[in-house]
């Protein structure tokens, strides 16, 4: 009521004072205030209304008796609010906590761990920083798995660390044209499956066995375990000799190829691959085709054990090179493809 009073004491003073047109206009301006107040209780303001509000606070004292829907309380609340959202800006800092822990490092953190049972923290920290990954100590410490026990290898890097020291021998048998039976040699080095040597003979010895012994192995080769099985073709001869080389027999159990399965297993592919396909004539014929096999063998054939590489590291080519091409290898049994430049 008092406001009303108010509104029409200002009114005549305008009218009076040679200021009809602002009079009216302001007249018309309140009552379509006045109408929009009485359907829309609590009109909704943006921030460009709140902003002018504020504004005309700072620089007009009067700035209440033109109020109609907004309270004073509520234009200085939003003074208030603006004061506090600015200051705590201010007061953010520019990175909110520790960052984020990729899920790549915390996989490469589990798998060292799991790798190197013996390594602790620190080492794994320092393995991160050499492949140029930026995180503490403590954060590799806390996403390291939980070990229970005495650190120690697996079975498999046990075998793993002996097997460059292991090889193994054995015998089998192959038929000639003839309907004669010739014997195959073979040694084989347990680390890269390798053929380290192998001959032919009709007629086997233990002293024709040790002899090939001595010849597959050098002194500065010598390894230190020989795996082979309980045929008595290994007599007296053939352990005198390998035990004067220094090399520790391990005899298999009897009836057990399975525990002498490398040599067994390059046996068999021997046999699948090369053998079954052809017809031996003679000693030389034989000692031919194998020379030409393990030749493939070592040099081109990819092996499951060895990660689909061969004996022998073959690179892998570029794909820019060139053509690829096709080499008979075993007299055509086998190919090798590689890359030529056109």
């Amino acid at each position: 009521m008092l406001n009303a009073i108010v509104v029409s004491i200002r009114f005549i003073f305008l009218i009076l004072g040679g200021q009809k047109q602002v009079a009216l206009e302001n007249a018309a301006l309140r009552q379509q205030l006045a109408v929009f107040k009485r359907n829309v209780p609590r009109p909704k303001l943006n921030n460009r209304d709140r902003l002018f509000w504020i504004g005309l606070y700072l620089i007009w004292q009067d700035w209440k008796s033109a109020l109609v829907f907004v309270q004073p309380e509520t234009v200085t609340s939003w003074h208030r609010k603006r004061f506090k959202r600015y200051w705590w800006r201010l007061s953010q800092p520019k990175q909110l906590g520790r960052p984020r822990i990729g899920s790549e490092i915390r996989k490469l953190i589990h798998t060292m761990a799991i790798a190197n049972p013996t390594w602790g923290a620190p080492r794994v920290h320092g393995e991160l920083k050499k492949l140029g990954f930026k995180i503490s100590e403590r954060t590799v410490s806390r996403l390291m798995p939980k070990k229970t026990g005495k650190p120690s290898q697996t079975w498999m890097t046990f075998l793993r660390n002996h097997v460059g020291q292991m090889v193994s021998v054995d015998f089998f048998t192959v038929p000639t044209i003839q309907l004669r039976v010739l014997y195959v040699f073979v040694i084989l080095a347990h680390d890269r499956c390798r053929v380290l040597h192998f001959n032919v003979t009709e007629n086997p010895t233990a002293a024709w066995t040790a002899q090939q012994i001595v010849e597959a192995f050098p002194e500065e080769m010598v390894p230190r375990y020989l795996v082979r099985d309980r045929d008595g073709i290994y007599g007296n001869d053939f352990t005198t000799r390998v035990d004067g080389l220094g090399i520790q027999q391990v005899p298999i159990s009897a009836r057990s190829p399975w525990q002498n399965c490398y040599v067994e297993r390059i046996i068999g592919s021997i046999r699948r691959e090369c053998l079954n396909h052809v017809i031996v004539i003679n000693e030389r014929h034989l000692r031919r085709i194998l020379k030409s096999y393990f030749s493939y063998y070592h040099r081109s054939r990819t092996h499951l054990s060895l990660d689909k590489d061969a004996p022998e590291f073959r690179p892998v080519q570029d794909l820019r090179v060139g053509r690829i091409i096709q080499i008979r290898e075993v007299g055509g049994l086998h190919h090798r493809y590689e890359r030529r430049a056109a």
